[in-house]
């Protein structure tokens, strides 16, 4: 199970670095060729607007993987510890569910927005609704991994306290 977490991380930051980098490129070639020559490339504002969801979704995926998303937990964190594992396991499933619920929905619209196309690319709709699709795939994955690790009570209960959190 380590092994796919590890996998999925290393694809968004894969994706992350290769949307960000040509985005950037992108961008620096069109303002460069307005300013010098007084046009841009056609393509140029099209191209970033479909590798941005992307770019979002790999980090939000990456936030997922590192914990780093905002957690309200005060309530839980009155509970008893067996009953806080418990509660985090069920919370996980609840959120795998969710998650693949989303795919599930997204899955039914691919080929309702397949037949939309970018203007200047004609690249189809479904290629965007189809990152956000794989994200939530990647996102269920992660959240069966967080229960299935609390589950066998190899992963600690998630912590507030920035005190407590162990320094890698």
């Amino acid at each position: 199970m380590k092994a796919i977490e590890r996998g999925i991380v290393l694809v968004c930051q894969v994706v992350l670095w290769i949307t960000t980098a040509v985005i950037f490129v992108i961008l620096c070639a069109n303002t460069i060729l307005r300013y010098s020559v007084g046009s841009s490339l056609q393509w140029g504002a099209e191209l970033p607007e479909l590798l941005f969801p992307w770019m979002v979704m790999a980090g939000v995926v990456l936030g997922a993987s590192h914990g780093a998303h905002i957690t309200t937990s005060f309530l839980v964190e009155s509970l008893p510890a067996a009953v806080r594992r418990l509660l985090a396991i069920v919370v996980w499933l609840a959120v795998a569910g969710l998650y693949a619920t989303l795919v599930w929905a997204t899955w039914g619209m691919l080929e309702i927005v397949a037949d939309e196309k970018s203007p200047i690319l004609g690249v189809p709709g479904s290629v965007t609704y189809g990152c956000v699709m794989i994200g939530m795939v990647m996102l269920a994955l992660l959240a069966l991994h967080s229960a299935w690790l609390l589950f066998r009570g190899s992963a600690a209960l998630p912590s507030v306290h920035p005190a407590d959190a162990p320094v890698a």
